[in-house]
């Protein structure tokens, strides 16, 4: 299957469940489960009470990163920012029409006391443990901008070959200089490390 930044997305709404990290004010990670409530126009949409910790630190910076892993080993990544969404009583009735189960846990006029957010903007990591070698693309919605995360063989290479035998993936091929086939790639750093002249460097985010 050819992905993309919507099927991306719909991967974390399949596992509904999934992490959600942000920064207090005191600059200290939390992390949380929160649910996947609606995907669309590659933008994903929750919730969560006034009340909450995680919605202060939404409405501070908005900064989060989600992941979410299925049952065939492909992990989601996002990070981006979510904004909250001013027709809160339109969106709340929608997000509780599509994830029905929500009545049961605030029910009534209770569902109100949520506030719905969105990411529109970020990053999109795609990693599939599931194959081998190893699959892994990076995509961006709206506003956000591509990533270059993982390692890259500069022409100071000399072609001894050791990145090459001692990669886990098998992913670098042999040339002038050697290249790592980024799809591949699991990011570990041993090409970095084995390299007698340097000449592996870490990509630009």
């Amino acid at each position: 299957m050819i992905m993309d930044a919507q099927k991306c997305l719909q991967i974390l709404r399949e596992i509904k469940d999934v992490s959600f990290a942000t920064v207090d004010a005191s600059g200290f990670p939390q992390n949380r489960i929160i649910d996947i409530m609606i995907v669309e126009d590659e933008k994903i949409y929750f919730c969560t009470a006034r009340g909450k910790d995680f919605y202060n630190q939404l409405v501070g910076n908005g900064r989060v990163a989600v992941t979410g892993m299925n049952g065939q080993y492909q992990m989601v990544r996002l990070s981006g920012t979510a904004r909250r969404i001013t027709e809160q009583k339109t969106w709340i009735d929608r997000i509780f029409e599509e994830n029905p189960s929500m009545n049961s846990v605030y029910p009534n006029e209770s569902r109100y006391i949520l506030e719905p957010f969105c990411i529109a903007d970020g990053q999109i990591e795609f990693f599939d443990l599931g194959k081998s070698p190893i699959y892994r693309e990076d995509f961006f919605i709206g506003n956000g901008k591509a990533l270059h995360k993982g390692f890259q063989i500069t022409d100071a290479c000399i072609g001894c070959g050791k990145c090459k035998r001692n990669c886990p993936q098998q992913c670098i091929a042999q040339g002038e200089p050697y290249a790592i086939a980024q799809s591949h790639c699991l990011h570990c750093g041993l090409c970095f490390e084995v390299c007698p002249v340097k000449a592996v460097e870490k990509r630009s985010v």
